[in-house]
């Protein structure tokens, strides 16, 4: 089941705020329906609630290739079968591909993400030999045990309500001194523009809603990779803080690269009023410092 309160950073008001809705959410039931929430999330990033995913590669993709190269770093894929958990758009995968990989499964839960990356993968002449596309919940591969040297996840860990699930999975279909490779939403990620949403946003819509995110600090994932049958488990965390010219680019770049899927509360006629008055409360009090928070994990299959 997923967690009940808050995970992540928050200001002192607005973790209160948060705190009240999600134990709302726990006790009438929504919390505890992981299925629903796991579907939210998926049907956001296929664009069902707002079209703002369709700018995630133009406003948030360069993020996205940031976090991937610090999770690559420090691990070696070069001529290896890579399977590739929560692609998105292929940001890890195709870098993974640059740095030798021989071939690279990209894995998601949404139609769309996976679609972009196809349309990323014929532009650039990369073919079946090299890279495959799979429609999969993290928390259930639908793959064989022992399946690939090097199973990796970036930035995806944070939005599946049973991570030390979705890590053992990973760790299942790595062979047998094989590597998993974990870039996880930490703490302080993000959590200016969480917080200022939390502001700004019409609460009657939202009461009772547990936000389907769940940041965790580098001793959690620690913990999840040995629990996994992990060995040689060793973690890290990196954060840089980004600065957009206005708080309103800042909006833009958050609704995005998450594809704001919490508009899913919202009635369909009143999404686009709801976003737009939202914006401009980033606009108006210039939130515009979104933090990158990026925890770090690697482990061996025995």
């Amino acid at each position: 089941m997923p967690q009940i309160l808050w995970t992540g950073k928050l200001s002192p008001l607005m973790k209160v705020v948060a705190d009240t809705s999600m134990i709302m959410a726990w006790l009438t039931g929504s919390a505890r329906d992981a299925a629903a929430m796991k579907q939210r999330v998926k049907l956001g990033y296929d664009g069902t609630f707002t079209d703002d995913v369709t700018r995630y590669d133009e406003l948030g993709l360069k993020f996205q290739i940031k976090a991937a190269n610090v999770l690559l770093d420090d691990i070696d894929v070069k001529g290896k079968t890579v399977l590739d958990v929560g692609a998105g758009t292929g940001a890890l995968s195709f870098l993974a591909l640059e740095r030798g990989a021989g071939k690279v499964v990209c894995a998601d839960i949404s139609e769309y993400m996976l679609g972009q990356c196809r349309k990323k993968a014929a532009a650039n002449g990369i073919g079946e030999d090299r890279i495959e596309f799979k429609l999969l919940d993290a928390e259930s591969l639908a793959l064989q045990d022992d399946s690939f040297d090097v199973v990796m996840t970036s930035m995806t860990l944070g939005l599946v309500p049973d991570q030390t699930k979705a890590i053992s999975e990973m760790a299942r279909v790595a062979k047998r001194g094989g590597s998993v490779a974990v870039g996880g939403h930490g703490p302080e990620h993000y959590w200016e523009p969480a917080d200022t949403i939390f502001r700004a946003i019409s609460k009657r819509y939202v009461l009772g809603y547990r936000f389907e995110f769940w940041p965790r600090k580098e001793s959690e994932i620690q913990k999840m990779m040995v629990k996994a049958g992990l060995s040689d488990v060793r973690t890290g965390r990196v954060i840089w803080r980004n600065i957009f010219p206005t708080g309103g680019e800042a909006y833009d770049f958050f609704a995005a690269i998450s594809s704001s899927w919490w508009y899913a509360r919202f009635p369909a006629n009143k999404r686009q009023a709801e976003s737009r008055k939202i914006r401009d409360y980033f606009a108006k009090n210039n939130k515009n410092q979104v933090t990158d928070d990026v925890v770090l994990g690697y482990g061996r299959k025995p």
